[in-house]
């Protein structure tokens, strides 16, 4: 698991600012790292994939012209109730952009499918499993 191998490498590094914690409480701190980072991976994820691709897809459509860049909430898009209707709000958005906006509009909707809000993400992360 990676998440050893970076514990690991750590630990063995000369300023680890784990030295003089027992080995008690760095196994404790190993065993809390790895338990945070298992929850919900792929649904942060594919979140996180998700706005980086916004985000590219952004500049490619405001190439030159960045100040006028509007910001696009995903969380406010998966409050809405229908594909028809986050498609009718990023055209709000992007009304201003210059560039065909309907491929980056269409493919969004898309990925916000399955899509969890931000604070869903945190919820579940912090609930524990049983």
């Amino acid at each position: 698991m990676a998440a050893n191998r970076v514990g690991r490498r750590y630990h063995n590094k000369v300023h680890s600012p784990n030295r003089g914690i027992g080995e008690q409480g760095l196994g404790l701190q190993r065993r809390q790292a790895r338990v945070t980072v298992k929850y919900n991976r792929k649904e942060l994820q594919k979140r996180l994939d998700v706005e980086k691709w916004i985000d590219d897809s952004l500049d490619e459509l405001y190439s030159g012209r960045e100040s006028e860049m509007p910001e696009v909430n995903i969380d406010g898009l998966l409050d809405l109730l229908s594909d028809q209707e986050r498609g009718q709000k990023l055209q709000d958005i992007l009304h201003l952009c210059n560039n065909n906006t309907e491929p980056f509009i269409k493919e969004l909707v898309l990925k916000l499918s399955g899509l969890q809000k931000q604070e869903e993400l945190h919820k579940k992360g912090t609930e524990p499993h049983h």
